[in-house]
């Protein structure tokens, strides 16, 4: 079997977050004056992405400083956020784990290909004590573009192996057309999961590999497995 490297979205793919990154953007940008220039959708867009929009709308210039100042501001909110969550409504969603123990156990490289910055990463999947298990990444603060930062992602996965990245099987897993989008920019197969705003038949029809409800779901294993 090709190595294989998986690169797992966060948000609406591995877990819920009952919208504290949303609730820490907006606080952010309150300090601004305005928390209502984020009121749009964020699925699928990038950390950086979310922050040049919102302050398009206040009719400031998103320079890089800018954008980085207001990504700072987002984290010294987002543990309180996220810490302050009931667990009800903060949760990995179904398959989660299992995924992930049935991945280690067969060498694949597991990894993350999300819009979120590092931190912002960190914050998220620690509470749910999951953010040791992915080895490499491509992040939000790697590239504003979805599609750059997978293939930073994929990239590490290849030297995290220890081989050739044209040798890899490459799998982003994701909740939204923009994921399954970015895939198809790097060559990569996409596995999505209706764990999102999004069903597996509008995944499908935006051209998944393959989707699922979830990774809980029949044959959601095996075609992320590639077995």
């Amino acid at each position: 079997m090709r190595p294989t490297i998986l690169l797992f979205d966060i948000d609406g793919t591995l877990l819920t977050t009952g919208h504290a990154g949303r609730r820490a953007m907006e606080r952010a940008f309150a300090r601004y004056g305005d928390a209502e220039a984020c009121k749009f959708r964020f699925d699928g867009m990038t950390d950086k992405q979310i922050a040049r929009q919102a302050l398009a709308k206040l009719g400031l210039e998103p320079t890089d400083a800018a954008i980085d100042e207001s990504i700072a501001f987002y984290l010294e909110y987002l543990l309180e956020e996220v810490e302050r969550v009931d667990v009800a409504n903060y949760r990995l969603h179904e398959g989660i784990r299992e995924a992930l123990r049935a991945a280690r156990e067969r060498g694949h490289g597991i990894g993350l290909g999300t819009g979120n910055v590092v931190e912002g990463a960190r914050i998220k999947l620690a509470r749910v004590g999951v953010y040791d298990e992915f080895a490499f990444g491509g992040f939000g603060s790697d590239a504003e573009d979805r599609t750059e930062l997978l293939r930073h992602g994929a990239e590490r996965g290849a030297k995290h192996m220890g081989v050739r990245l044209a040798e890899c099987r490459v799998v982003v897993i994701g909740d939204t057309p923009k994921d399954v989008a970015a895939a198809h920019g790097i060559g990569a197969e996409c596995i999505g999961v209706g764990t999102g705003t999004y069903t597996p038949e509008e995944l499908l029809e935006c051209g998944a590999t393959a989707a699922f409800p979830s990774l809980s779901a029949p044959g959601a294993l095996a075609a992320l497995l590639g077995e």
